[in-house]
C-alpha cells in the first residue's frame, strides 16, 4: 500500500498572502514559528466559504495543565483509570505502554469502585475514562467492571463515562452500553502494515471498522481516534481511516499526532511536519463537515506543538485538549469565540467556562 497523500483530495490553491498569516505574526508565542503560508492561505478561503464554528479548549484533569492563556482545574473532574495498571500486551512500538503510565490503577472492580466513590466525595467528581492495556488480540476485558459501572451510574447519575472499547463483536458493544457507558473511543487503523508492524497485530483493517460498526449500532456515544503518522512517523493509512470513520453514524472524531519521544527506542520513528499534519485536519474536516472534529491529548510538544494548535484552530477543527500557548490568541485573531472544559475532548460535562476562565479550587 503506498502512503496516502491527503492534499490530493483536498487541493491546495495558490493564493496571495493571507490576512490570517500577518495576524500571527503578532502572536507573541508564535514569533519564532514558521508557518507554511499557500497552506495558511487556503484554510482562510475555506473560512470564507465556510463559517467557523465556536471552538472548545479541554483541559481534563489526567495532568496538570496550565499555559499563559488558560489554566487546569485543580480538582481531579475528570480522571483516567486503567484495568491494567501499566501493563500491555501488544507492546506497540508507538507506545510500550507509556501512555497507560499516568493513569490512576484500578486493576480490580473493588479498587476501581472505592477511588470513585472517594473522588466523588470529596472533589466533586463529574465522570471518568477507563481504560487498560490490551492483550495480544488488542481486547481489553472490561466485563467484570461492568457491576461496578451499573452500580456508580445509579447512586451518581450525574457521572458521565467514557470507555477506550479496543476491538470488539457486537456482544460485547452491547454488554458496555448496558452497564451505562456513556461514550465508546477506539482507534481506527487504515493501513495493513502498520497493524502488523507497529501494533504487531495479526487482524485486518476490516476487524477495526466492524467494531466501530458493531459500536455504533448501540445507544453509546461513539468517538474514533486516529493517530496521525503512527506508521513510524509516515502518512499512512490516514485517508482510509477517515472514510472509515464517514461511513458510520459516529458522534465526534478525534485526531492524535504521533509522538516519537514515547516510541520504543529504535530510531524508526520520526516527527510528521507541522504541514502534513495540517493537511489531515483539512481532510478530516471536509470529509466529515457535520461532524465534530477535535484534536486529542497527544501531540509533539515545543513549537510543534504551538503551530498543530494553530493549524487546528484555522482548519476549522472543533475542540483542542491541552492547548498551546498562541491557540487562544489564535482564535481570537480569526474571530473564533471559545469555551473551556475541564473534561476529555471526546465526552462533554458541567464543568465548562466562557472565555477561558479556569474553575474554582
Amino acid at each position: 500500500m503506498k502512503p496516502c497523500h491527503v492534499d490530493e483530495a483536498v487541493p491546495l490553491v495558490s493564493l496571495r498572502p493571507s490576512g490570517w498569516l500577518e495576524r500571527l505574526s503578532a502572536i507573541e508565542p508564535l514569533e519564532d514559528a514558521e508557518f507554511d503560508a499557500e497552506f495558511v492561505a487556503a484554510m482562510e478561503a475555506d473560512a470564507r466559504v465556510r463559517n467557523l464554528a465556536p471552538i472548545r479548549f479541554s483541559t481534563p484533569t489526567f495532568r496538570e495543565y496550565e499555559t499563559g492563556e488558560l489554566k487546569g482545574c485543580s480538582r481531579n473532574a475528570f480522571p483516567a483509570f486503567s484495568v491494567t495498571g501499566g501493563a500491555c500486551a501488544l507492546d506497540c512500538d508507538h507506545c510500550g505502554g507509556s501512555i497507560l503510565e499516568p493513569m490512576i490503577p484500578a486493576t480490580t472492580p473493588e479498587l476501581l469502585d472505592s477511588k470513585v466513590r472517594d473522588l466523588v466525595m470529596l472533589q466533586n467528581l463529574q465522570g471518568f475514562l477507563l481504560s487498560g492495556g490490551s492483550n495480544r488480540r488488542n481486547e481489553i476485558k472490561y466485563e467484570k467492571y461492568y457491576p461496578v459501572i451499573e452500580k456508580l451510574k445509579r447512586d451518581f447519575p450525574h457521572l458521565k463515562i467514557a470507555i477506550h472499547s479496543a476491538l470488539l463483536d457486537e456482544d460485547r458493544a452491547r454488554l458496555m452500553a448496558s452497564a451505562g457507558v456513556d461514550t465508546a473511543m477506539m482507534d481506527v487503523i487504515g493501513a495493513e502494515e502498520t497493524i502488523r508492524e507497529v501494533y504487531h497485530l495479526d487482524r485486518p483493517v476490516e476487524d477495526f471498522e466492524a467494531t466501530l460498526a458493531a459500536l455504533c449500532a448501540t445507544s453509546m456515544e461513539i468517538v474514533p481516534h486516529i493517530v496521525i503518522g503512527l506508521h513510524y512517523g509516515q502518512l499512512l493509512g490516514e485517508a482510509r481511516a477517515l472514510d472509515i470513520c464517514a461511513r458510520h453514524s459516529i458522534h465526534s472524531l478525534v485526531l492524535v499526532v504521533i509522538m516519537p519521544f514515547y516510541a520504543k527506542k529504535t530510531g524508526t520513528f520520526v516527527t510528521p511536519t507541522t504541514t502534513d499534519v495540517g493537511r489531515i485536519f483539512r481532510e478530516a474536516r471536509a470529509r466529515l463537515p457535520q461532524t465534530s472534529v477535535n484534536l486529542g491529548c497527544a501531540r509533539p510538544a515545543g513549537m510543534h506543538k504551538r503551530v498543530t494548535d494553530a493549524y487546528a484552530v484555522m482548519a476549522g477543527l472543533d475542540g483542542i485538549a491541552f492547548p498551546a500557548d498562541g491557540a487562544v490568541a489564535v482564535a481570537e485573531a480569526i474571530g473564533r469565540p471559545y469555551s473551556q472544559q475541564h473534561a476529555c475532548c471526546s465526552i462533554k460535562t458541567g464543568l465548562s467556562t466562557g472565555g477561558g476562565t479556569s474553575c474554582a479550587a
